[in-house]
């Protein structure tokens, strides 16, 4: 869906081990100044004692298939995109 739209996205399993931790996906998106979509908490609590902090957009959406996650996500992405472009580094999209 990101990539139809004009974004380069690329998914965790395309860039890195399959176990890659949140560390090594942290610095992956400080060093290609990639944006992070997730639904782990853990990378909200990271923004508040790690610097710096990739852009986070942290998804509170309960369980979901892909389907419907993009489907619920998609007219929510032009506000994101806003959002990052303006500056803001943690955006939480319930």
């Amino acid at each position: 869906m990101l990539i139809e739209q004009g974004h380069q996205a690329e998914h965790v399993i395309d860039v890195g081990p399959a176990d890659a931790s949140d560390g090594d996906l942290w610095r992956y998106a400080l060093d290609n100044q990639a944006v992070i979509v997730t639904k782990d908490e853990d990378f909200a609590d990271m923004t508040a004692v790690r610097s710096p902090a990739p852009v986070i957009v942290w998804v509170r959406i309960g369980n979901t298939t892909r389907r419907g996650l993009l489907e619920w996500f998609q007219p929510l992405l032009g506000q994101v995109v806003e959002m990052v472009e303006t500056g803001n580094n943690f955006i939480e999209l319930r």
